[in-house]
């Protein structure tokens, strides 16, 4: 299954556990928890195409002592809403769990309305959220359960990008080992990394968790090489991350490459996401050149 259906069918058995928990929708997915919605009419909640309001009864819901998850894409669940994200969950002192779909461009022929890379960014300008960017969907699954204990707020990125095989341990995870310098790949760019990188002596790192930031992690990793030059691959806005790899060497002397979806123009053509990796520069190919470049 996808992300998104496990995601889906684990919400599912979720509500029927623990009578604390409800989920809100605005219209997407509402088909597919229609069974649960029988089973729990009060607690799977279809808000319609009211994104604002999407997110304000999730905070009602919370300041109750429920733990809402709530779900859209992510242009609709981040960016739309998020003055409410920053008032009625943030500013009220509540927490909930929002999970997205659709990721920077998996839409790509829907166009610009459903694309959204700046999610993270935004979620950064906000204190105190956990942020996790599974690359499987068995990662999707583990994650997702972990999130729904606790009153702590959490953004969880789903994408139909995916790595061939999950990767479950928590921090950066070390995948291959060199000396060269540093690849860290977030989520479903790992695959990607690992084939742009085969046969180079680089050390991967991989990161299902990206807030908050394992800088004990990547210090440790480098330490090992002893070379502190970082690639960041991103499957979101480029150089997202970049203040917390800085953080992270703030005594160190060392160099950094961010990439992602490139920042300073819009890509207006369609598509599919296999054109928008290689328009910003997130295909193979493109990766392995920077790698190269970079550390030469």
């Amino acid at each position: 299954m996808s992300m998104r259906e496990t995601f889906l069918s684990t919400m599912d058995e979720a509500l029927d556990v623990d009578p604390q928990l409800a989920v809100v929708l605005a219209d997407i997915s509402a088909d597919q928890l229609a069974a649960a919605k029988l089973r729990h009419p009060d607690r799977v909640l279809n808000v319609g195409i009211r994104e604002q309001l999407l997110i304000s009864v999730a905070g009602g819901l919370a300041l109750t002592g429920m733990r809402p998850v709530v779900h859209t894409f992510a242009s609709f669940l981040v960016e739309r809403p998020f003055e409410q994200i920053k008032l009625d969950l943030v500013h009220q002192g509540v927490g909930a769990v929002l999970v997205s779909s659709g990721a920077s461009y998996d839409m790509a022929n829907a166009g610009r309305t459903h694309q959204s890379p700046a999610d993270v960014a935004l979620i950064d300008t906000l204190p105190c959220w956990t942020v996790h960017v599974p690359g499987h969907a068995e990662e999707a699954r583990r994650l997702v359960l972990e999130s729904l204990v606790g009153d702590c707020n959490v953004y969880i990125r789903l994408s139909e990008q995916a790595n061939a095989a999950p990767h479950l341990a928590p921090g950066f995870q070390t995948l291959q080992r060199g000396r060269t310098g540093v690849v860290v790949a977030v989520g479903p760019t790992l695959d990607k990394v690992l084939a742009a990188t085969s046969g180079t002596d680089v050390t991967v790192l991989y990161a299902s968790t990206i807030r908050p930031f394992d800088a004990a992690g990547l210090r440790a990793a480098v330490e090992v090489t002893g070379v502190a030059d970082v690639v960041l691959v991103e499957p979101y806005l480029a150089g997202t991350s970049a203040l917390f790899v800085a953080d992270a060497f703030a005594d160190v002397p060392h160099r950094l490459r961010s990439l992602g979806v490139r920042r300073g123009a819009e890509v207006r053509g369609y598509g599919d996401m296999a054109d928008h990796d290689l328009a910003h520069g997130l295909d193979e190919t493109s990766i392995a050149v920077a790698v190269k470049e970079f550390l030469r």
